[in-house]
């Protein structure tokens, strides 16, 4: 496990540093032809922004601009395939406030954790629950990319595609639908995260499989959601199974990272 000493950030200073930059990249991306986000998910995003800087500093937001930038571009892979079978993503893939948050949201949690503990000031706490938490943030936005990469690529380039929980065939993008073509997407995705993540210093290598592992966990159980309920339950959008794929996620990369600090 990391230290939690890596991820002290200076409270007023942090915010006041997130704010400036994510002003001047809100600035730059609304004058950008290509839109990944609409009006209101660029001020959405904004917020999330400053708030993941403010609570972990630049390496957290590092992680964050990682997923974005890598599942934005997983988004438009095959777009033309994709829109003319009709299973391209809406707005010609530009998201939303309620992708933003359904994609980030645990991991947003996880950071605000962090900071409070941070305020806290009982180092033992800290110690112990700072690395975990940094990698259930890690483990969450792995988990995210590896279903937005795994959808993506399976739907543009999946030459079959199986119902998880039948394994009969069915048409790319259907809920709960499977390929190999996305089941290796997928991990790449989850790899390219827990990277980013190490490099950065917020996990430790060990980390990097803990959060491979709760990533594939998490985007399996993800499918089976898609494949049993999400079509008889109105309320169960994509974007609520977003929320519940990177919070499993998240509390999968904490306990697995529990059970290693009590095996070790």
């Amino acid at each position: 496990m990391v230290s939690a000493s890596v991820l002290a950030v200076p409270q007023a200073m942090g915010w006041l540093i997130g704010g400036v930059i994510n002003t001047a990249l809100l600035a730059i991306a609304w004058r950008l032809p290509k839109k990944l986000l609409t009006p209101a998910g660029y001020l959405h995003a904004w917020a999330l922004g400053v708030l993941i800087w403010g609570c972990l500093g630049w390496r957290g937001y590092t992680v964050m601009m990682a997923y974005f930038l890598a599942g934005s571009a997983a988004t438009r892979l095959g777009k033309a395939r994709k829109e003319a079978a009709g299973i391209a993503e809406g707005r010609s893939g530009a998201r939303g406030p309620e992708n933003v948050w359904g994609s980030a949201l645990a991991a947003a949690v996880c950071a605000g954790i962090i900071a409070w503990l941070q305020m806290l000031g009982n180092p033992a706490q800290a110690d112990m629950w700072i690395p975990l938490l940094a990698l259930a943030y890690v483990s969450s936005l792995s988990t995210k990319l590896s279903d937005t990469t795994a959808s993506e690529v399976g739907k543009a380039y999946g030459q079959r595609t199986f119902l998880i929980t039948t394994l009969k065939p069915v048409p790319a993008g259907t809920e709960g639908a499977v390929s190999l073509e996305g089941t290796l997407a997928g991990v790449m995705g989850s790899v390219v995260i827990a990277l980013v993540g190490w490099g950065v210093g917020l996990i430790s290598p060990w980390g990097i499989g803990l959060c491979l592992i709760a990533a594939f966990i998490a985007t399996t159980i993800e499918s089976l959601i898609g494949a049993t309920l999400q079509t008889k339950l109105t309320w169960l959008t994509n974007e609520v199974v977003n929320g519940l794929n990177t919070t499993v996620g998240a509390m999968l990369g904490l306990l697995l990272g529990l059970a290693s600090q009590r095996l070790g």
